[in-house]
């Protein structure tokens, strides 16, 4: 624990330093409290923007962020360094993941507080949001594995990222995408979330989410398995 806790630390401190990490924690979270209070139009649902932005969020910051920090320490070698001071591949995962995490729900607490959810509707957000960020977290962390730096990293993050984040909203004005989106995480925490406040849960939503949650991880050991973080 205490290199996860070293790991974690180090991220913490290097957040303010690497502005293209840090406007990921913070872009969306800005704008659902922007949008959410600067644009009025009738007929709009309740908390509209802040339901757009979550879901927006969960299938981009931390999918990004995971990707972006594994890649770029492979590249620069930092990972190498680390191990050689008996830092685990293990540990280092944990740490950072830790990182992702944490920031992720910090900015989930923002959007529960614009989106004025309270009680048991506010714990059900964050729970649903805590599940959707480490998804993220996993898809994130085996395109940092695969690829060999940071450019490559970025060339397949993008359009995941695209996928994951934009679906949900293209799949409110298309049937179409709507029915092929189903199959996808982010898909399914946009259900989730706007069905906050009714009698129970969707059990089609939670049995995708953890087909996909199985999958990740699968793709995740076997990613690990193959390439490491060498």
């Amino acid at each position: 624990m205490t290199n996860v806790n070293a790991i974690f630390l180090k991220q913490i401190i290097e957040t303010f330093k690497n502005k293209t990490v840090l406007i990921q924690f913070v872009l969306f979270p800005a704008f659902a409290l922007i949008m959410e209070n600067a644009v009025k139009i009738d007929g709009m649902p309740d908390h509209f923007f802040v339901k757009l932005f979550a879901v927006m969020f969960v299938g981009m910051a931390p999918l990004t962020c995971i990707s972006s920090i594994i890649s770029e320490e492979k590249e620069k070698n930092t990972l190498r360094a680390l191990f050689m001071s008996n830092v685990r591949p293990g540990q280092y995962l944990l740490g950072i993941g830790g990182y992702v995490w944490l920031m992720c729900m910090i900015g989930a607490v923002v959007f529960a507080l614009c989106g004025k959810y309270s009680g048991k509707d506010f714990m059900l957000f964050m729970l649903i949001m805590a599940v959707g960020v480490l998804l993220s977290i996993l898809i994130g962390a085996i395109i940092g594995i695969c690829c060999k730096n940071q450019m490559s990293a970025t060339s397949v993050t993008v359009p995941v990222m695209m996928v994951f984040s934009f679906l949900p909203m293209i799949s409110m004005f298309n049937e179409s995408v709507e029915k092929v989106a189903k199959i996808a995480y982010s898909q399914q925490i946009s259900l989730l979330i706007n069905g906050i406040g009714s009698t129970s849960l969707d059990s089609e939503s939670i049995a995708v989410i953890a087909a996909n949650c199985l999958l990740a991880i699968l793709l995740f050991v076997a990613a690990f398995k193959k390439k490491g973080l060498e």
